[in-house]
């Protein structure tokens, strides 16, 4: 049974088409990465997705009542921008509000769910710190995971690796790898091509208006393909350290 299936998906802005008849199920257990050049509209499919703005086709998770919805999906936008001065250890906790009864507290299962996505991205020392004194790639890991707390079957992520030093972008999409394994469905859109060719178990690609592409890293990733829809040449090749990409020159 699939986690999320959209149909015939079409966005405009205005009179501009952002893409047309895009489709797909996503299943348990699946890492996939949103992958496509600016202007493709991966955020624009995710949002849609999620009913957050008008389309035409068919999302399963925009069917939802809303209450359903953020009990089966949870969102982080690119926008990391934390206004309150609360605490990592309260904003993480946001994350639960959905599954906490109007009037009621917390339980210890909640709390459970909040330390876990705390060791998870690894802020132990930051969790009685304001989070807006934190850095910018601090404060992403913090919103991670106040997605991670949410507990939700779907989590999707937009570019949320963005902003983050290497060591935090390889062990991030560890993470949301353990996840999938855990049996989640991870979606990311990402702009680096490497970590979604070693991290992601999918890639859907997003291109010249419309579904470009949807399989494995290594069916997807092909020079000709690479080349149509990114207007790069680039290297891979799956080696004894796992696949390896890297973009090499412009030619288009």
């Amino acid at each position: 049974m699939s986690v999320l299936t959209v149909e015939n998906m079409k966005v405009s802005r205005g009179p501009c088409e952002v893409f047309r008849n895009v489709g797909f199920k996503l299943y348990a257990g699946e890492l996939v990465g949103l992958v496509g050049p600016n202007g493709a509209g991966k955020t624009t499919l995710m949002r849609a997705c999620l009913g957050l703005l008008k389309s035409k086709g068919y999302s399963s998770l925009a069917a939802l009542p809303e209450s359903e919805r953020a009990k089966t999906a949870a969102w982080m936008p690119q926008s990391r921008e934390i206004a309150w001065p609360v605490t990592v250890e309260t904003l993480v906790g946001l994350g639960r509000t959905p599954h906490i009864p109007l009037g009621q507290k917390m339980t210890p299962a909640d709390r459970i769910l909040i330390d876990r996505a705390i060791d998870y991205m690894e802020l132990q020392t930051f969790r009685r710190r304001s989070a807006t004194r934190l850095s910018g790639g601090e404060q992403a890991r913090v919103l991670i995971a106040r997605a991670l707390a949410q507990d939700t079957p779907l989590l999707l992520a937009d570019e949320p690796i963005a902003g983050l030093d290497p060591a935090h972008q390889i062990s991030t999409m560890k993470i949301f790898s353990r996840l999938a394994q855990e049996g989640r469905t991870i979606v990311v859109s990402l702009h680096d091509l490497g970590l979604a060719a070693r991290h992601c178990t999918r890639l859907i690609m997003l291109g010249q208006g419309r579904l470009a592409a949807d399989g494995s890293p290594s069916d997807i990733l092909t020079a000709e393909r690479i080349a149509q829809v990114f207007g790069i040449s680039a290297f891979f090749e799956k080696t004894s350290k796992g696949p390896v990409f890297q973009a090499l020159e412009v030619t288009s």
